[in-house]
């Protein structure tokens, strides 16, 4: 009998790990892709004028908003907001005997970041010129 209820919890563990993925399978299964990190150096770097819209767009990912003129050039537009929170607390106790003193403190610093990037194309849609704004507060 405990030979049988071995061989029974062996097979719900072994089920139980076959079904369990890790985040990055999960994300890889759910056909999410990952998109880089928009920088200002990255825009200073790779953007240049002349590139075809192709080369862009792989440098930078899918612009937020796309609009055409009454010429047709295109402009694209990426704009990227970003919040962090940090957060600390301290904790100080005095225990004497059954009475005691708990004095807890913390603080929350909270930083957005944006940068705005502006790319304009020519009538042959390559870049023409871009331009940038990154701001943190």
């Amino acid at each position: 009998m405990k030979k049988f209820a071995f061989i029974i919890i062996t097979i719900v563990l072994l089920l139980m790990l076959d079904s369990c993925q890790s985040s990055r399978e999960s994300s890889r299964n759910s056909g999410y892709t990952q998109e880089k990190e928009l920088t200002v150096g990255l825009v200073q770097k790779e953007i240049k004028k002349g590139m075809s819209g192709a080369e862009v767009a792989e440098v930078l990912g899918s612009p937020n908003i796309v609009t055409k003129d009454e010429n047709g050039s295109e402009t694209w537009v990426y704009d990227k907001i970003a919040t962090e929170v940090n957060y600390s607390e301290n904790q100080s106790s005095i225990f004497i005997f059954i009475g005691g003193v708990s004095d807890r403190t913390g603080s929350k610093t909270v930083t957005q970041k944006t940068l705005t990037v502006v790319i304009k194309f020519d009538e042959r849609s390559k870049v023409s010129s871009f331009s940038y704004h990154a701001s943190k507060f």
